[in-house]
């Protein structure tokens, strides 16, 4: 199948369960009924502009069949972030010139103080909604030509260091990317598939609301992620199969481990973004063989982590121009050089750009972004905008995002590799390492901890289990360790380091330092900080405490 509206059609005379929410359960035929009833309703209305259909909900049944409905109608769907808000929220809708935004009372009122570009709000929970859908009631799926060329949806990027840009995703790509989760995950009618992740990314979408459709696998669906609810719902479901993106593995594993974990449906999981350690754990007590892949929205990169993958590696490239270059003189780097424990030697020679030479093809552009498109692509080749190195052996490895690196003591660091370090801490549920200004040159390292509930925090204990980790570089010990309740994340559970950067060690949470490597750590008063941001200005670099 070559569109997602093939996907759709294939499903119309499935009496099997199709859609599980809380309490309610569609059949396949009932579903894909109900994405036909929204199809007529949408071919029926007057659009002045390109057939854009914003979706503004949380996960819920509504938001499925109006995928579905999308799909079939030859409608292009944009899935709105629900996190954004005011201006932001309606740059968003503006630019993807959706003609119709599919809403409902969580949003309702404050989408009417907002200037849409003139899209038409539908609210999901008013009468007349029910009303002007009820004339609809018994549709047949459209006879409208869908081609694999046509643009399937537009999904935004994370946002975590500006403003999205929305990937346009045609049909065939989406498609092709269907049928290889498929096989791989063995994909059979008689999985039942969990998502609790954003239905407005890519990640729920691809890995495992399209595979269901193409598979007939039933989709057993949570409004948002819950990780005291995560095992209840795998039993109540008897779910076989989840996806995954960002932190989710490490907040289920934060709750109290249970003798009868692992007596649960749970066969396998998909996802990127997992902490190794994580991934080891989270099979070990759930009896679960999970999948951790590296790829992007925009396409044009894949790399998948085998069995025998080094611990913190990516894994291999699915592609063969998949290289890490240098982005000023778009040379190839030098391939990682390790030491016994696993620690870079040439990280200056080494970490790069991760591209592809091979993928322009596959990338199919932002909407209206023709600057974006141009970086993305330049010279001919996909840029990542994260930053890797490439051992001898082939593995890829992550080190941060564009602009997410450290230099201490001129040594490049790379965030991503202090961060596996520092959750191996059964105390951490998740750590952001990020870059502050040191007053003499350069930066020191700045760790943000959210911890296990009721765990008493000790720097100095801490930093000794640091030291003990035979590949715990000997210039990334954090110079500053900020404990915090809730790190700042996307919905998609990926950290936005930028408000950490930018509040530095001005924030009201507490923060342990050490000034100098043979200093005790101690809290940080206000005191330590009139005099610590007096050596800047007494050194000339005043100028670097205002930058993020």
């Amino acid at each position: 199948m070559s569109t997602v509206a093939e996907l759709i059609h294939a499903q119309a005379d499935n009496q099997n369960p199709g859609l599980l929410f809380e309490d309610q359960s569609w059949t396949y035929a009932q579903f894909v009924q109900a994405c036909a009833q929204r199809a007529a309703f949408l071919l029926d209305q007057p659009r002045n502009g390109p057939f854009h259909v914003g979706l503004l909900l949380d996960n819920e049944p509504e938001y499925l069949m109006w995928q579905g409905a999308c799909a079939v109608a030859g409608a292009t769907l944009v899935g709105v972030n629900p996190t954004r808000r005011g201006d932001d929220l309606a740059r968003d809708i503006r630019h993807t010139e959706c003609q119709f935004l599919v809403s409902n009372d969580n949003y309702w009122e404050e989408l009417q103080a907002l200037d849409l570009g003139g899209a038409r709000c539908l609210n999901t929970n008013s009468k007349l909604y029910r009303e002007g859908l009820k004339k609809y009631e018994g549709a047949g799926l459209p006879d409208v030509e869908v081609s694999p060329e046509d643009t399937f949806c537009l999904i935004f990027t994370s946002g975590t260091t500006g403003a999205p840009k929305a990937c346009i995703c045609s049909h065939g790509r989406v498609t092709a990317n269907v049928q290889r989760v498929i096989d791989d995950q063995g994909l059979t009618p008689e999985d039942v598939a969990y998502v609790s992740m954003p239905l407005f990314h890519s990640n729920a979408l691809m890995t495992a609301v399209l595979p269901s459709w193409g598979s007939g696998v039933p989709i057993a669906l949570r409004r948002k992620f819950s990780a005291s609810g995560f095992l209840p719902d795998i039993r109540r479901f008897g779910a076989t199969y989840f996806c995954y993106v960002g932190k989710p593995l490490a907040y289920v594993l934060a709750t109290p481990e249970q003798p009868d974990d692992a007596d649960n449906t749970l066969r396998r999981g998909l996802g990127n973004e997992a902490a190794h350690a994580d991934l080891k754990e989270f099979e070990r007590r759930f009896a679960c063989r999970l999948q951790d892949c590296y790829g992007s929205t925009e396409g044009g990169v894949a790399m998948v982590r085998d069995r025998s993958a080094p611990a913190g590696s990516l894994g291999l490239a699915m592609t063969p121009g998949m290289k890490v270059m240098n982005p000023e003189t778009m040379v190839e780097c030098e391939r990682a050089q390790l030491d016994e424990k696993g620690r870079l030697l040439n990280a200056d020679k080494a970490i790069g750009e991760l591209v592809n030479t091979d993928g322009v093809p596959a990338f199919e552009g932002y909407w209206k972004n023709e600057e974006a498109n141009a970086k993305r692509t330049r010279g001919g080749v996909v840029w990542m905008g994260d930053r890797g190195y490439r051992d001898a052996d082939g593995y890829f490895y992550f080190v941060g995002r564009d602009g997410d690196g450290l230099r201490v003591d001129g040594e490049n660091i790379g965030t991503s590799q202090v961060e596996q370090v520092l959750t191996r801490h059964p105390d951490v549920v998740i750590a952001a390492v990020y870059a502050v200004p040191d007053p003499v040159l350069g930066d020191r390292v700045m760790a943000a901890l959210q911890l296990r509930e009721g765990v008493e925090f000790d720097a100095g204990t801490f930093a000794a289990f640091l030291r003990e980790q035979e590949d715990f570089g000997s210039k990334w010990m954090p110079s500053f360790f900020r404990i915090t309740e809730a790190l700042p994340l996307t919905q998609t559970s990926k950290v936005i380091k930028q408000p950490l950067r930018r509040e530095k060690w001005r924030c009201a949470d507490p923060i342990w330092w050490q000034p100098n490597k043979s200093d005790p750590w101690r809290l940080l008063a206000a005191e330590d900080i009139e005099e610590w941001e007096q050596e800047f200005i007494e050194r000339g670099r005043g100028d670097v405490l205002e930058f993020a």
